[in-house]
């Protein structure tokens, strides 16, 4: 997506903007990548007394036609994080989600070493470790399951970055923002035989979720110093320089319904995708995306996007993609639930079947692991006529849904004992299903092709490898005699042991992958003219465009906003040391 190359104010055409305060460096977004930023540049060096001293400088030698007549006033932190939201939407998207972390590890024993902030409660004995399996998952694994599920598109030098930046970004968040990691057993294991068995290539997650998550960071980067601003909205970027030698001097935001400037020569752009933005959504990902339900905070809505192409950013990534997923039809459209948070998620659709309204199925449920396949799942429902579909198990498979997202207080259900009394259900009003033969004719096609099936591997003498969720355990529809036309390549049982269980599902959409190209190693924005960095301009997070491609491995979201926002805050701060020393 091309930028348009826009004049971003300069720093002497402000005649009425007072600085009034003054930071090295200055962080949009209050999420996971823009904590991430504010931390690393706070611990790398940004300190309130060197930022005093050096824009007190700057300030007398750029800024004089915009100075206060009473000087700089940014006394104390050197690092700020400012958000519009108000203060309790703090934490953007990270709020809402599962807390989910993708790193590539050398199994088990490297990954407790992580888990040391972790509640009395969440402690794992020796003996609890002993039973529980993590196969190691590699750099390339990792690096090949992003491009697998990306079509092969995605940026190598970006892909290269995030995926061996990976496992350091992720001590960094347990030793230095202390948070705390746990096993992620109610999401990524089952239990086989007495063992945990852990699957999909990933295996932590953060404490209470993204609830825990967003606490943990509002601890960590007050305990540092730094300050955060609520109700201030990022306007515009400030520059200085001749032309094509232009910096970053300052930022324009509103706050209490004025516009003031503050002075900064490092600014991070953290502040989402479009997400939230019904406009946006229909021009860049399509006309139905206008009813997805939104799963997170209604404040990420692409400003950042229209701050960076002002200032001749380069725009990359697929902006026609995104990450969505199953979502509760019965929730809110244009905000997530601050208390139910991510257990709206209806991630439970491999132990079962998706069939739409019209009674027919249109995905592979067992196509992959979950954590591969959910992001582009929510699409597949959104373009289901009305852009729902129903998820449904039989009494073998119930007990093994996850009970904070199919508990009876969170989603509503419909019960019947048979394939045929569940039409029943589901053809009344309240449920929607518009045509009843068809959903009972696409069950017992289903049910016939599992059983033949696993007639044929019987025959062939394979009766004795159990069903087994943990792995890709080949429990297919498809035999030499009995084909379905979507085929459901593991996991198939049959539905038909009563009480069978069905709940309504919409797509929910968690964020866009269309972005700002950064350089991979300092997470600096690219300029579409030049080609080359913009003087003290950093991203991260959602913002970040060439990662993700229609589809992303779960987990890596924010992974990749704590590599990205980790290189921006430290080298935000080596920039702010640098203007120190020439100045």
């Amino acid at each position: 997506m091309d930028s348009k190359h826009i004049v971003p104010p300069r720093a002497e055409d402000q005649p009425d903007q007072v600085f009034q305060q003054t930071y090295d460096c200055v962080v949009v977004g209050s999420g996971h990548a823009g904590s991430c930023a504010a931390l690393a540049a706070k611990n790398a060096g940004c300190t309130s007394d060197e930022s005093n001293r050096v824009y007190s400088r700057l300030h007398d030698a750029e800024l004089s036609d915009c100075r206060a007549s009473n000087g700089p006033a940014g006394l104390g932190s050197a690092v700020l994080i400012i958000d519009k939201c108000p203060e309790e939407w703090a934490g953007g998207n990270g709020y809402f989600t599962a807390g989910a972390h993708r790193t590539a590890h050398g199994g088990l024993a490297d990954l407790v070493p992580l888990l040391v902030n972790a509640s009395p409660a969440a402690q794992l004995s020796r003996e609890r470790l002993a039973s529980i399996d993590v196969e190691p998952y590699t750099a390339d694994e990792f690096s090949a399951d992003i491009n697998r599920l990306g079509g092969e598109r995605a940026d190598p030098d970006m892909v290269r970055a995030m995926v061996e930046g990976s496992r350091e970004a992720l001590r960094w968040l347990a030793e230095t923002a202390r948070l705390p990691f746990v096993l992620s057993f109610n999401r990524q294991a089952y239990e086989v035989d007495g063992r945990m068995k852990f699957w999909g290539g990933m295996a932590l997650s953060v404490e209470e979720g993204g609830k825990g998550l967003i606490e943990a960071w509002r601890n960590a980067v007050k305990a540092a110093g730094v300050e955060t601003k609520y109700n201030t909205e990022a306007l515009r970027v400030v520059v200085a320089g001749d032309e094509g030698r232009e910096q970053v001097s300052g930022i324009i935001v509103r706050e209490e319904g004025q516009e003031r400037t503050i002075t900064t020569r490092s600014i991070v752009l953290a502040a989402g995708g479009f997400e939230a933005n019904k406009e946006m959504r229909r021009k860049h990902l399509g006309e139905n995306w206008i009813n997805a339900k939104v799963r997170g905070t209604p404040y990420n809505t692409g400003d950042g996007f229209e701050i960076a192409r002002a200032l001749g950013a380069k725009m990359v990534g697929d902006w026609a993609g995104c990450h969505s997923t199953a979502w509760d039809a019965h929730a809110a459209s244009e905000t997530g639930n601050r208390e139910l948070t991510n257990q709206y998620t209806k991630s439970g659709y491999p132990l079962g079947v998706m069939i739409n309204i019209d009674g027919k199925r249109f995905v592979d449920e067992g196509e992959d692991f979950r954590n591969y396949t959910y992001a582009k799942f929510g699409r597949a429902i959104l373009e289901q006529p009305e852009g729902c579909a129903f998820q449904v198990w039989d009494a073998k498979v119930v007990s093994r849904l996850r009970e904070e997202e199919y508990g009876d207080g969170v989603v509503k259900k419909a019960w019947a004992p048979s394939v045929e009394e569940l039409a029943e259900v589901l053809v009344q009003q309240e449920w929607g299903l518009k045509d009843k033969r068809q959903v009972i004719d696409t069950l017992h096609e289903f049910n016939n092709a599992v059983r033949a099936a696993r007639s044929e591997a019987n025959t062939a003498g394979r009766e004795d490898a159990p069903w087994n969720p943990a792995i890709k355990d080949g429990y297919t529809t498809q035999s030499t005699h009995t084909r379905l036309a979507i085929p459901k390549s593991n996991w198939a049982l049959t539905i038909e042991d009563g009480p069978l269980m069905a709940v309504k599902v919409a797509c929910g959409i968690t964020f866009t992958f269309g972005g700002v190209a950064v350089d991979p190693k300092t997470a600096e924005v690219i300029s579409e003219r030049t080609g080359r960095s913009i003087p003290g301009l950093f991203c991260t997070g959602e913002m970040v465009g060439g990662l993700f491609y229609g589809n992303y491995p779960g987990g890596s979201g924010l992974t990749a906003g704590a590599v990205f926002g980790i290189r921006a805050g430290q080298n935000a701060a080596d920039r702010a040391g640098k203007v120190a020393s020439y100045t």
